[in-house]
Parts: C-alpha cells; structure tokens; sequence
C-alpha cells in the first residue's frame, strides 16, 4: 500500500495514521491486532472507525468477544448498537467463521471483529477474499504473532504504562504491511482523538 497511492481511512489518531501505510485503517482487506492480553487499547483504537462505519449504514460484526459488549459506552463512543451484531464467544469455531466468511462478503457489513487466536493460513486466505469481494475491513485480535500470516497489515499493541500517562497510553507497532514498508512504531494517547 505504502509508495502506491493507496488512501487509508483515518483512524482517528495523527500518530497512528502516520505510521500506516496508506495513512490510514484499509478500506478492505484482512488486518491482524496482535496484544498479549484483552483491554489493552485494541478497541479504543477503533473506535473513530466505528463510529465512520456506522454513520455510513453499515453494520459491524462482532465475533466471539472475549467479554461482554457494553452497550452504554458504545452508544456514548457515538456507536448506534442497533448496527452491531454479535456471535456470542460459546458459538463453534465453524459457525463463527462461517459467519465470518458472510459477513466479510457482504457489501451490508462495514467492518467484522473477531477474537481468534489461530486460523490456519488457508482459512486466513479465505477471509481475505471474501473482505475483498465485499470491499468489507476485518480486524482478527490474536494473543500471539504468526509470521507466516497472509493478512497483509499486522499491528501489534502494547500497554505503556506510565505514572504521567497511567493506562491512557498504548505503544502501537505495526510489524507487517504490503508495499514498501518497514516497521514502525508510535505511542498512542487512547483518549486523545483528532
């Protein structure tokens, strides 16, 4: 993406954008958020993508979360949760994919989230075609990097506690990109959207 004119959508946070290639989230396409623990940042991160994706109609699937949504604080992010669907975390793997795999394909979903720690490449493949086929954005949240991984942008998230900063600040790396890329990283304030 980077060096081949390719426009991201923003995410929200100018450190961030300036770090991606394409500067910005892609628009479709497989994206891995690889953090070692659960509520580390990853989801204030897109919050600014949800709201965008949910202004524009769209729906945004949520597949085995590994907690309970909170509704109220979706709705004051600017999150309408009548536009969210959810694939409870109990669900076979099988019929969360599969769900994942229509979701992704359907021009109707704006974006997916799913907690899923490994995928076995072919699957992983196949998830890309089907968000490029429903020009639809996929974010896999993972516990642990897969370096042989398909999905063309890789970020990896890292709590940077501080005691000026507390839990407000997460370092984010992003450790893998198509096009002309090197690694580069950048420490995001969660609660300062531009």
């Amino acid at each position: 993406m980077a060096g081949q004119g390719v426009q991201g959508r923003s995410t929200g946070y100018p450190q961030l954008d300036a770090i991606l290639p394409g500067r910005g989230w892609p628009e479709r396409g497989l994206m891995e958020v690889i953090t070692p623990h659960w509520g580390m940042g990853e989801l204030q991160l897109l919050i600014p993508l949800m709201r965008s994706i949910v202004e524009q109609g769209k729906w945004i699937l949520w597949i085995s979360p590994p907690y309970l949504l909170y509704a109220p604080a979706l709705v004051q992010a600017g999150i309408n949760t009548d536009q969210v669907l959810v694939v409870k975390l109990d669900t076979s793997c099988k019929d969360a994919l599969w769900s994942m795999e229509k979701a992704l394909q359907t021009e109707n979903c704006g974006l997916v989230l799913a907690w899923q720690n490994w995928l076995p490449t072919k699957v992983l493949r196949r998830l890309q075609l089907a968000a490029n086929t429903g020009d639809t954005l996929g974010v896999l949240f993972k516990h642990h990097d897969s370096e042989h991984s398909p999905s063309p942008v890789r970020l990896k998230i890292e709590d940077s506690y501080s005691e000026n900063a507390g839990f407000n600040e997460s370092e984010v790396t992003v450790i893998k990109a198509r096009g002309d890329f090197r690694s580069r990283s950048a420490t995001i304030n969660l609660y300062q959207q531009a």
